[in-house]
């Protein structure tokens, strides 16, 4: 997990030294975080939360099991998976928001994805794209 947060801020905030935690977590934990923290009471993949601190940037939290069902209904490895909420959890701590900014965040995380962790899914939607 080290390295793929290595890599993806890497691949995000180049030349900087900020970090994250990150909390892998199953789904009656996350169903506790999204509860408390956004009213919604169901997991959800994953959560982030910013820390508005240019050295660390926050949270990200991401529900491991749902993970893994997300990526057997996607048809790639739980891996790749858990890569793509990472990335998506980053953007999310660098201010990035999918449902106002017009496919933007999606474009940039399809980037992220592949130059952090290589070809293959991206986890753009296919009208994002």
């Amino acid at each position: 997990m080290a390295a793929w947060t290595e890599a993806i801020l890497a691949a995000a905030v180049p030349r900087s030294r900020a970090a994250v935690s990150v909390l892998l977590c199953g789904d009656a934990r996350m169903r506790r975080l999204n509860r408390e923290f956004r009213k919604i009471d169901r997991p959800t993949d994953v959560l982030s939360f910013p820390a508005g601190d240019p050295a660390f940037l926050g949270d990200v939290a991401i529900d491991v099991p749902y993970a893994a069902r997300q990526a057997g209904r996607r048809g790639h490895s739980l891996d790749r998976e858990v890569q793509l909420l990472l990335a998506h959890g980053v953007l999310h701590l660098l201010g990035h928001d999918h449902e106002t900014d017009d496919g933007t965040m999606f474009r940039l995380q399809g980037r992220l994805v592949k130059k952090a962790f290589g070809p293959g899914p991206d986890g753009v939607p296919e009208d994002e794209g």
